[in-house]
């Protein structure tokens, strides 16, 4: 299959093509590049793709795909936050005019990585089915409900969306990130000798390995269309479900370092729990293999392999929101987040 995959240098991106090209299929990216300067360990990806933000592609940059996997947003809540109609602009507007311009050039199969970010403030007394209501907290999240419901509208006989709602992220990459919450607590840990909680540490979240992304979204694509148009599936464990100081145990047990509560640290009101049983009902083959002690296993070697020190931790190198403000002071970009000049290599 020709596949087209947008963020294809993020956090995600930099695992999933590797993981397509070595399962048969032809890939191509497409990336702005924002965040270029962040990669981390020995493991790159040969695919350079097509330099070019999502708010610019059209039916002509999509001819003869047969696919396109949608990763490319701004990519968290304090993101979102710096400037909530740029987050619309870009994740909403921008996806929506994307699954157009692949339906008018031919797409067949249209995924769009959604996130369990848009049931927000939950009901955690039982884990929330697809079918739960939506209590978004954040721009972020309520972009995502808006292309889930804009794209839909789209399908056809000939045009397949399917919605990917991810769970938590967390695992190497190589284009890591340290601003999502397994890999933050355990860069603390390593850099610092704390595991810090930002809360206090009673909210549910809903666990995935970024691999376990990868694998979801190549089931997805090879599975019949039948199994999974038009629809939305959670995609995690079911009981990969923790409460935040249940995975700073795990990692103070991994790392010997302790755990700490930040000053101010208060209840959050994202606290939610996930079933993930209806993805693994449709697509059976599918077969996650990470669990969130094996994750944190893995971050705490890298981080000890590759040498991750406070400074760097604590830098911004790796932290989504502070790259593009550096890139902004440097000015790189612009407040709409378009590149002025030269780019990071």
């Amino acid at each position: 299959m020709k596949v087209l995959v947008t963020g294809h240098r993020g956090y995600i991106g930099s695992v999933l093509v590797p993981l397509l090209v070595e399962s048969g299929h032809e890939v191509a990216g497409l990336d702005t590049g924002l965040y270029e300067a962040c990669g981390f360990g020995d493991r790159r990806s040969e695919l350079t793709g097509s330099r070019l933000d999502i708010r610019d592609v059209g039916p002509r940059h999509l001819d003869g795909f047969e696919a396109v996997v949608h990763l490319a947003a701004l990519s968290n809540d304090p993101v979102g936050d710096l400037d909530p109609q740029l987050t619309y602009d870009i994740n909403h507007v921008a996806s929506v005019r994307l699954a157009r311009a692949a339906r008018a050039a031919g797409v067949e199969r249209f995924l769009f990585a959604s996130s369990c970010s848009l049931y927000g403030a939950g009901d955690a007394r039982a884990p929330l089915t697809e079918g739960a209501a939506f209590n978004p907290l954040t721009p972020y999240g309520e972009s995502k409900i808006l292309v889930e419901r804009d794209v839909r509208s789209l399908a056809t006989a000939s045009f397949s969306p399917v919605f990917l709602r991810n769970a938590t992220a967390y695992g190497v990459s190589p284009s890591l990130r340290v601003d999502i919450m397994v890999n933050n607590l355990v860069g603390y840990a390593v850099t610092t000798g704390e595991v810090l909680i930002t809360s206090d540490g009673s909210p549910w979240r809903p666990l995935v390995h970024v691999e376990d992304i990868c694998r979801a979204v190549l089931a997805s694509l090879e599975a019949d269309r039948q199994r999974t148009h038009n629809q939305a599936f959670n995609v995690g464990l079911t009981e990969e479900n923790f409460r935040v100081r249940e995975v700073a145990e795990m990692v103070e047990s991994v790392t010997g370092s302790r755990v700490e509560l930040a000053a101010g640290a208060s209840a959050d009101a994202r606290d939610y729990r996930v079933d993930f049983g209806k993805i693994r009902r449709a697509l059976p083959e599918l077969r996650p293999r990470w669990t969130v002690r094996k994750g944190i296993e893995e971050l705490y070697e890298a981080y000890l392999r590759y040498g991750m020190t406070a400074d760097q931790f604590l830098g911004g190198r790796f932290t989504r929101l502070a790259e593009i403000q550096r890139l902004q002071a440097a000015g790189r970009l612009d407040d709409r987040l378009r590149w002025t000049g030269g780019h990071d290599g």
